[in-house]
């Protein structure tokens, strides 16, 4: 499976995937949270976390999935820093 990556700090407002790819956030400054609309996430689960200087992956894009944009909060260490999007393309 491919990644796209996104260094905290270094920020990007949206991430656009195809299908079979997936996010991956890093950040070393601290704890990194990553939280999507339970209602309209595009995971396996929409609260994402990892210690600092570990690579937090969000996994295949759930099957079915109808693309689009999901947007999510970015917290470190319990702050919430932004807000950003991921856009999920068709096939």
């Amino acid at each position: 499976m491919s990644e796209k990556m996104v260094l905290v700090g270094i920020l990007p407002e949206m991430v656009a995937i195809d299908p079979g790819e997936q996010v991956v956030w890093y950040s070393n400054a601290g704890n990194i949270k990553i939280e999507f609309d339970p209602q309209r996430c595009p995971f396996s689960s929409n609260i994402l976390q990892a210690p600092p200087g570990v690579r937090l992956s969000s996994g295949a894009v759930r099957p079915g999935l109808t693309p689009g944009s999901y947007k999510y909060r970015l917290s470190i260490n319990d702050q919430m820093l932004t807000h950003g999007e991921v856009l999920i393309r068709g096939k």
